[in-house]
């Protein structure tokens, strides 16, 4: 069988043969699991007033299946554990940083007809440099939370805070401080930060003979690309992507609100990247670069552990509907066979194909197929 691909243009013009094979599956899954007696509050899946009478039954039988039981205390422990070499990663990813913030950069050649873009005075930054954590990280984590509080799902909450956003600013910010270290561009402010008494000096080629403090000439070269653009737009870029995925933004319902929410990160990423450029620690293309890394790096981090935004499963991880299928797997196994006869184990061939984009359709049409034989005695 083969699979579809992640980016699923298709399902964006929102095709009605996709619907009705969605639907179908829906219904089969509801006869395997009519036993299926836990309850469920709408509270559990995101906005299921917001969604279609037949999707609605298609969310309301996930809840059933699984939502609300995937507890950090009962299922915590174990994603943990699975992702162990994801969080050595993440270790290793910070070692690196440090290392490559303390790596003096490339002390690239200013001569002096290139002071002319470099006499920018030197200031404070609007943004300082302990806040980016702040709203890039903390802030996001929040939403996570909040989120978690009312769903109830490790899954989604782990892989949020994990492979969302820690890989999204650890591999944006050693991409980033890299490329700083081996550019060396001269900032904006350069010729205030080598020269701080106004007096310029230059040795026999033109290159500048510095004699302002060490820790900040070494800043000053340091401009190309914006570390605070490129973690801005790594974690609010994520969270953008993970709010539109949670509202289902993309559901081609013309819900422009959903929209405003969405783009309220990257437009507070987009302000902090004007005030690097307002208080002159960084050239416009600095910026520019900066912003499209981050953005890049979100997008990658987020399509690894969800679906995309404008896929109708975009609301949550991968991870989870594969608990469900799971979950489904070992209820079809205890009711689906009212023979007794033979373990039924057509499903485990296609547990890991997906032909219609969804996790775990595969598994009830083929559960459904294999009732149909044994009632007409094909089987």
């Amino acid at each position: 069988m083969s699979t579809m691909p992640l980016w699923d243009y298709g399902s964006l013009s929102c095709f009605k043969n996709f619907k009705s094979i969605f639907q179908d599956a829906t219904v089969n899954r509801l006869e395997i699991n009519a036993n299926t007696s836990q309850s469920f509050s709408p509270i559990d899946h995101p906005l299921l007033e917001n969604t279609s009478e037949e999707m609605k039954e298609v969310q309301m039988r996930e809840v059933r299946l699984g939502s609300g039981t995937h507890t950090v205390r009962s299922h915590g422990a174990t994603v943990a554990k699975t992702h162990m070499h994801d969080w050595l990663m993440l270790v290793l990813l910070v070692m690196i940083e440090v290392i490559l913030y303390l790596t003096p950069p490339f002390y690239r050649y200013v001569g002096k007809d290139m002071m002319t873009d470099l006499r920018y005075p030197l200031l404070d930054n609007t943004v300082p440099a302990w806040a980016v954590p702040m709203y890039a990280v903390l802030f996001p984590v929040v939403i996570f939370l909040v989120i978690y509080y009312h769903r109830r799902d490790v899954y989604d909450l782990h892989h949020a805070i994990l492979a969302g956003l820690l890989f999204s600013i650890l591999v944006t910010a050693v991409v980033t401080d890299s490329i700083k270290n081996a550019v060396g561009r001269p900032r904006p402010d350069f010729f205030w930060r080598c020269f701080p008494d106004g007096k310029d000096v230059y040795d026999h080629l033109g290159n500048v003979i510095c004699h302002g403090e060490k820790s900040i000439i070494k800043e000053g070269h340091k401009s190309f690309p914006s570390g605070h653009t490129s973690w801005s737009f790594a974690g609010l870029g994520f969270l953008s992507l993970y709010l539109s995925g949670k509202l289902k933004a993309f559901d081609c319902k013309g819900h422009v609100a959903k929209l405003c929410i969405v783009f309220l990160p990257i437009l507070a990423a987009c302000l902090v990247a004007i005030s690097r450029v307002d208080d002159y620690w960084h050239h416009w293309q600095d910026v520019f670069a900066g912003g499209l890394l981050g953005l890049v790096d979100a997008t990658f981090c987020y399509l690894q552990f969800f679906p995309p935004p404008y896929h109708p499963q975009g609301w949550g991880p991968y991870a989870y509907f594969q608990e469900l299928e799971s979950r489904a797997s070992t209820q079809a196994d205890a009711t689906v066979n009212p023979l007794n006869a033979w373990p039924m184990d057509s499903h485990v061939e296609n547990q890991g194909e997906d032909k219609n984009g969804f996790l775990g359709l595969n598994l009830a049409r083929d559960l459904t197929t294999t009732v149909e034989d044994v009632e007409s005695g094909r089987r």
